[in-house]
């Protein structure tokens, strides 16, 4: 059963079509990878699910429900959370009160938000970072941050856009370990990435745009065997340096 599902969605800027016309499923509990190269419409379909962004025409159910003229607060609120490709953290606070912030937005008793804080803390690795304010932090406990962020408003589908680019490979591997056990817990993830690693690692399905617009879709092993996708974005390089 689809979780969120996007219909025939297009956007455009000053005349230029960024996605023409796109339409995809995340099933409930799957992990959907949607890549492309630079500029092929990547993020432009993340600001218009979220919010950030009107669509020019289409539709966008999260769980049945229409969210395209939503504000990004509501879309929150209903259970769809976004990570940034530069994270956004409150550089002046620290990293419990940068989650705080997330687990406030539907938990009322300060109480209990503090302590599903604490836990998320655990879980994103973060305890020796949760009294430090956020500007002080190095990249890779960022991107951590800005998973437990997301992770704190307890989404049904959290978006996560390019959340391993900087990363070395065995931070990676780290990242990996971290969506893995959030998608067992039950949330639905669609992610962009370039990291090749962690889309064969993740994604149990594929979806790939160029120009905004669908070119493959499959398992990760079918995707990157397809000719389309090896000229569009791979190169011929990745291929033989997978055989």
């Amino acid at each position: 059963m689809s979780i969120l599902s996007v219909r025939h969605l297009s956007k455009s800027f000053g005349g230029l079509a960024a996605v023409p016309d796109l339409s995809l499923e995340l099933q409930e509990g799957e992990i959907l990878g949607l890549i492309g190269p630079n500029g092929a419409g990547k993020t432009t379909v993340f600001n218009c699910i979220s919010g950030f962004l009107p669509p020019d025409s289409g539709e966008i159910l999260l769980g049945g429900r229409s969210i395209r003229r939503l504000k990004p607060f509501r879309i929150c609120r209903m259970g769809l959370a976004r990570t940034f490709q530069i994270a956004k953290p409150f550089l002046s606070l620290t990293v419990f009160d940068n989650i705080l912030v997330g687990a406030l937005v539907r938990e009322r008793s300060l109480a209990k938000a503090e302590g599903e804080v604490r836990e998320i803390i655990r879980l994103a690795g973060l305890e020796p970072f949760a009294g430090a304010e956020a500007h002080s932090l190095p990249l890779p406990v960022r991107k951590r941050l800005e998973l437990a962020k997301a992770i704190a408003t307890a989404p049904r589908v959290l978006l996560l856009d390019e959340v391993m680019g900087g990363l070395n490979p065995s931070e990676v591997e780290e990242i990996i370990a971290l969506i893995r056990t959030i998608s067992q817990a039950g949330v639905s993830v669609l992610m962009i990435e370039h990291v090749m690693q962690g889309v064969m690692a993740l994604a149990q399905r594929v979806l790939v745009i160029n120009y905004g617009e669908k070119i493959a879709e499959g398992s990760p092993e079918e995707v990157v065997r397809d000719k389309e996708v090896i000229e569009a974005y791979l190169g011929r390089e990745f291929v033989l340096a997978h055989r």
